[in-house]
């Protein structure tokens, strides 16, 4: 918690409640139904929470954004920026119906109206969204076939409608196709913590 309220020093007291609870639901629900590995949970706050959040470093989500988080697993990216961006509205979505039990069981204790959940497929979601978030879940092209149908064009943020999609190590072969379109971004620049230092924001603009 320490470190959010360091890298987020403009919180409001709801959204610290909030931040400050998500250990223990996750530790609770997590001996129920594993969706964070045994040894993630002991780093929950930097490795999901605040590796979820460095979004929040390249974009202020205006209100009554429309966001898609892909292959949600427990509830990361999603979860985090619903509690930063309480005036943007999410999505949440994987094809694991265990994991996305525990999602709405979060959402549902934390009071976050600004979240669905679904437990189905990206292609059975026809919506559009000014952007789609995912964390490291395939191959930057693979996910970019999969969700291109779901960007909005226009939009009315301070970047541009597309993809922002958490990843880490070295996959410049992946996205060098893609030439301006593609942007990133080092989260090192933003969080002083070893764990980030191979951690990027890929963000594509439609």
């Amino acid at each position: 918690m320490e470190q959010i309220k360091k890298y987020f020093p403009n919180l409001d007291e709801q959204q610290l409640e909030r931040f400050a609870r998500l250990e223990e639901l996750y530790n609770h629900w997590n001996e129920k139904i594993n969706v964070v590995s045994r040894k993630d949970i002991e780093q929950l706050y930097t490795r999901h929470v605040l590796h979820s959040l460095a979004i929040a470093k390249i974009i202020d989500f205006k209100p009554d954004t429309q966001i898609f988080d892909v292959g949600t697993g427990g509830g990361f990216p999603g979860i985090p920026l619903a509690i930063m961006f309480p005036e943007a509205n999410f999505l949440l979505i994987d094809s694991i119906a265990k994991k996305i039990k525990v999602v709405e069981e979060v959402k549902n204790s934390l009071g976050l109206k600004n979240v669905k959940t679904q437990a189905v497929r990206t292609d059975a979601i026809t919506q559009k969204f000014d952007f789609v978030l995912g964390r490291a879940i395939t191959n930057f092209p693979k996910f970019l076939n999969f969700v291109k149908k779901n960007i909005k064009k226009n939009g009315f943020n301070d970047i541009s409608n597309g993809i922002i999609y958490l990843k880490g190590g070295d996959f410049d072969d992946e996205i060098k196709i893609y030439g301006k379109k593609i942007k990133v971004y080092e989260i090192s620049n933003y969080f002083d913590n070893p764990f980030f230092e191979t951690k990027k924001i890929v963000y594509y603009s439609k």
